[in-house]
């Protein structure tokens, strides 16, 4: 197995919506150049998705798993084509799982792998990236049964 290339061929990868508030009033994003996105990373060989989320929460943002109450009952999953320049380019089925924590208020954001990052108003529906982000968020808003 590639690094991070698993044995049936796909990507796997594993994220988490960080929220805030009873009820939930505030989500977190993080900032790269050109988009906004979630603490999230390649799972590596061992680790279930679960594990993923949580390792790549902390190296992201140096949250401790330890201060998330993770939601047992919520997963979010999508699937589209990568392509990986040092993997000559070749296209791989990336499937990125995303958990739901909550956290009892807002903690200090240590930022590694991000320019920045920004907490978000809860009012869905929500239009901030279609690829990946307001599906997401428009799952938890259903499962929450926020949806308009």
């Amino acid at each position: 197995m590639t690094k991070h290339i698993a044995d049936d061929g796909k990507v796997y990868a594993a994220g988490v919506l960080l929220v805030t508030g009873d009820p939930v009033t505030e989500f977190l994003l993080m900032r790269h150049p050109n988009r906004w996105d979630l603490p999230k990373g390649h799972r590596d060989p061992g680790e279930d998705d679960l594990q993923t989320a949580k390792r790549e929460m902390e190296e992201e943002i140096g949250v401790s798993p330890d201060l998330v109450r993770w939601d047992p009952d919520f997963r979010f999953q999508i699937r589209y084509p990568v392509q990986y320049k040092k993997w000559a380019g070749q296209s791989y089925e990336k499937v990125v799982t995303y958990f739901l924590g909550h956290i009892d208020h807002k903690p200090e954001i240590k930022l590694t792998e991000h320019e920045g990052f920004r907490w978000w108003a809860w009012a869905p529906p929500h239009a901030i990236q279609p690829q990946t982000i307001d599906p997401l968020l428009k799952s938890v808003a259903q499962f929450w049964g926020d949806t308009p």
